[in-house]
């Protein structure tokens, strides 16, 4: 009987096993064959989904599948999402070091594509790990970044989530005002969407902003509609973090048994789960609750916090991820060096196109002052020889760029490939000039003297004309 039921079991979930193969070889398949950029991102935020962010597992089984596609098909919207799917599911199993180093990847390739929706995505997930440690001046940039290329973006799913994000984390900084206004937004946002993956976690954030303002009955309102909506979606992980807001709501107001009630809920729900690092905070206020009453319990709640906390905060990691973080600044610092060098190039390139537009123009013009007989020869050789100095001083201009990386900017030879560029440019001068002296002004002349033996005949004939 009992190898029976073995089998049985083993059967359900070799059949679950492949259920779920199947399922993430169709979405990687289907994300990959789409060729449209914004319905590819579409269909890659479809895969954030209740499931999706309760089983990082999956997150990384999906993330590894899509990523071998996509440097298989180069398409490199896909493997920037990849990269960005692995340092999700790493992030929330609570390996922040390899989740960082993924999103780093991410944000190195999505750079390339110069599309702001998913930008904005990578840079959204990044900021989590900050958000997690407590590293609220570093996530809160990047929420902002994101923010700001999320509007730049056609997602609007993706849009949201700066914006919920931004509530939580000021409300971790009582920045109340702040946290209030993005969580609005977020829930105005969410509505017009119908976005129920984020609505428990925005209305547990307006709930943890009107504990602090004082307001206790609609903090109490907010969290108990939060925890309904987050039961109903099974998001064990915003449900556990809502729990603890509602703990630490009535530990704010001395409510020390409900306080106790809620923390212990906290924790059961994520207690065998990948999220136990979460259990930091319930365990932290239990510890306090038990301090002077179970010695036992006191304990019991000291390992919780204390194993919770070293998974997040432990030395090893903290020192890992500043050193990430300082390679990943230097890598932004520099690329943000080249792309000021860049515009300078695009700048530098548009004058020179100016500069040779305007000599173009200029030998136009005096091409056809010079068969006018409005103007003497003078003005016509004072342009010529004028025209002939921009055209040198332009060469000249082009050169020099060329000749101090040749020469490395040294003095001595920077002058002697000067002379030399001059030798054979003089005589060409010379020459250019004289023709222009001679010929242009000798030609300006004979048409003004055929004008003016063309007056003067006109003249004659109509004195003629009056004697008759």
């Amino acid at each position: 009987m009992k190898k029976l039921v073995s089998a049985v079991l083993f059967f359900i979930c070799f059949q679950n096993t492949i259920a779920e193969k199947i399922n993430v070889d169709q979405a990687v398949q289907k994300i990959v064959a789409e060729k449209n950029e914004d319905k590819k991102l579409e269909l890659i935020v479809d895969e954030y989904t209740t499931e999706f962010n309760n089983d990082p597992d999956l997150v990384i089984a999906i993330g590894l599948k899509l990523l071998k596609q996509s440097q298989e098909n180069d398409d490199i919207i896909s493997e920037a999402s990849a990269y960005c799917m692995l340092g999700h599911g790493y992030r929330l199993s609570g390996n922040n070091i390899k989740g960082l180093d993924f999103h780093h990847k991410a944000l190195t390739l999505t750079e390339k594509t110069h599309n702001f929706s998913l930008l904005a995505m990578v840079e959204n997930q990044m900021a989590h790990i900050y958000k997690d440690r407590d590293e609220n001046d570093k996530a809160i940039d990047l929420y902002l970044t994101a923010l700001k290329h999320s509007e730049q973006g056609a997602n609007e799913r993706i849009r949201n989530w700066p914006l919920l994000n931004l509530g939580a984390v000021y409300l971790s900084i009582n920045k109340l005002d702040s946290s209030l206004m993005f969580s609005q937004r977020a829930y105005e946002s969410s509505l017009r969407l119908n976005d129920k993956t984020a609505m428990g976690y925005i209305l547990a954030n307006l709930g943890g902003v009107q504990s602090k303002m004082g307001n206790a009955q609609l903090a109490i309102t907010y969290y108990q509609m939060a925890i309904q909506e987050l039961r109903d979606s099974s998001m064990i992980r915003h449900l556990s973090l809502t729990y603890t807001g509602l703990a630490e709501h009535y530990q704010r107001n001395n409510e020390l048994d409900s306080c106790e009630y809620y923390s212990k809920k906290a924790i059961a729900l994520i207690k065998n789960t990948v999220f136990f690092y979460l259990s930091g905070k319930p365990a932290g206020m239990l510890m306090n609750i038990y301090e002077f009453k179970n010695c036992d319990s006191t304990l019991k709640y000291a390992k919780i916090f204390k194993s919770a906390n070293d998974s997040l905060y432990n030395r090893k990691t903290s020192q890992q991820i500043q050193l990430m973080t300082f390679d990943e600044n230097l890598r932004q610092q520099e690329l943000a060096a080249q792309k000021i060098l860049e515009e300078e190039h695009r700048i530098q390139n548009l004058q020179y196109a100016s500069i040779v537009i305007g000599i173009f123009t200029f030998f136009i013009l005096f091409a056809l002052l010079s068969r006018s007989v409005m103007v003497n020869e003078n003005i016509i050789s004072f342009m010529g020889i004028l025209g002939l100095l921009m055209v040198f001083e332009f060469i000249n201009l082009l050169l020099h760029p060329f000749l101090e990386k040749v020469t490395n900017h040294s003095p001595v030879l920077m002058l002697l490939s000067l002379v030399a560029i001059a030798s054979l440019l003089i005589p060409l001068h010379h020459r250019l000039e004289k023709f222009i002296k001679v010929r242009m002004t000798e030609k300006n002349k004979e048409r003004r003297l055929a004008a003016a033996k063309k007056t003067i005949e006109e003249l004659e004939n109509e004195n003629k004309n009056t004697a008759h």
